[in-house]
C-alpha cells in the first residue's frame, strides 16, 4: 500500500506541477503558488476539523512550508522560462536528499542506492548540457536545482511531522500551507504587485491546489507505514507524467542525448527506490 499511494502521488504531483507551469507562462510564479497554496490550505481545513491537530507536530510544517515556498516558486519560474522535459527530471534529483539525511542518520545506502545517485546525477548533465550548449538561459536550470533541493527537504521534513496518527500528517500538511500562504500574503503586501487572476486561471490554479493537497496527503500517508527511501523516491517519479503532458500538450521535442539524461535521471531514481 505505501508504494501504490507513493505512486498515486506521483501522479497528482506530476499534473499539477504540468497545470502550474503552464498557468506560471502567464502569470508570476509567485502568483501561481500564492493562490494555488491558498486553494490547498481552505482544502486542508474539513480534514484538520475531523481529524484534530497535535500541538506536538507543529515543528515540521513551517520549516516545510518555507522550504516548500522556495522550491515551488523555484520549479514554475524555471517550467515558465525552460524546457519542461528538462526541469521536471532535474528538479526529481531532489530524491537523493532523503538518501544523505539517512546516511547522515547512520543509514548504509546499498550499492544499487548509491550507482542510483551517480546515473541520477549525470542524466541531469546530459538533460541540461545540451540547453546549455545551444545558448538557452542558465537561470531556469539554476532555478531547477534550487527546487531539487528544497522538495528533498521538504518530503523529509512532511514525512517527519506525519510520524503518528492521522492528527500528526493534517497538522503537518495545515500548518504547511499556513505558513507559505501567510509568507505569501506578506510579501504582496510588500510587493503590491496585484493578482491580475482571470476566472479560467482561477479553474487552472485550482486543479493545481487540488492536485497539491492529494499528492502531499497521499506521500504522507505512505511514509507513515514505508520506507522513507523508498516512498520518497518513488514520489519522486513525477516528472515522468509532467514530460509526457508536455509532449502531448506542448508539442516539446527533446534532442537524443537529452531524452537519455531524461531516462537516466528516472532510471537513477528507480534505483534508489529499489535499493
Amino acid at each position: 500500500m505505501p508504494a501504490v499511494l507513493a505512486l498515486v502521488s506521483s501522479l497528482l504531483w506530476g499534473t499539477a506541477d504540468f497545470l502550474g507551469g503552464t498557468a506560471a507562462r502567464r502569470l508570476r510564479a509567485l502568483v501561481v503558488v500564492g493562490v494555488s497554496q491558498a486553494i490547498a490550505l481552505v482544502l486542508l481545513v474539513p480534514p484538520a476539523l475531523t481529524f484534530g491537530t497535535r500541538p506536538d507536530h507543529l515543528w515540521a510544517g513551517p520549516l516545510a512550508g518555507l522550504a516548500g515556498l522556495v522550491g515551488l516558486s523555484a520549479f514554475y519560474a524555471a517550467l515558465a522560462s525552460g524546457t519542461m522535459g528538462v526541469i521536471a527530471p532535474i528538479a526529481a534529483a531532489g530524491a537523493v536528499v532523503p538518501v544523505v539525511v539517512g546516511l547522515v542518520r547512520g543509514e548504509s545506502p546499498s550499492a544499487l542506492q548509491l550507482t542510483g545517485i551517480a546515473i541520477a546525477l549525470a542524466g541531469v548533465v546530459l538533460a541540461s548540457g545540451p540547453e546549455l550548449s545551444g545558448g538557452a538561459p542558465v537561470r531556469p536550470l539554476v532555478l531547477a536545482l534550487v527546487s531539487a533541493a528544497a522538495f528533498g527537504s521538504v518530503a523529509v521534513l512532511v514525512a517527519e511531522g506525519s510520524k503518528g496518527d492521522s492528527g500528526a500528517f493534517v497538522t503537518t500538511l495545515l500548518v504547511m500551507r499556513g505558513t507559505s500562504v501567510g509568507l505569501l500574503a506578506l510579501l504582496w503586501l510588500v510587493w503590491r504587485g496585484g493578482i491580475g487572476v482571470a476566472r479560467t486561471d482561477l479553474v487552472l490554479l485550482t486543479a493545481v491546489g487540488v492536485g497539491d493537497v492529494g499528492a502531499n496527503a497521499s506521500f504522507a500517508i505512505a511514509s507513515r507505514s514505508g520506507l522513507l527511501s523508498v516512498v520518497a523516491v518513488l514520489a519522486s517519479l513525477y516528472p515522468v507524467v509532467t514530460v509526457l503532458l508536455a509532449r502531448q500538450l506542448h508539442d516539446e521535442r527533446l534532442r537524443p542525448i537529452q531524452v537519455a539524461g531524461v531516462v537516466g535521471t528516472l532510471g537513477g531514481v528507480a534505483l534508489l527506490a529499489v535499493g
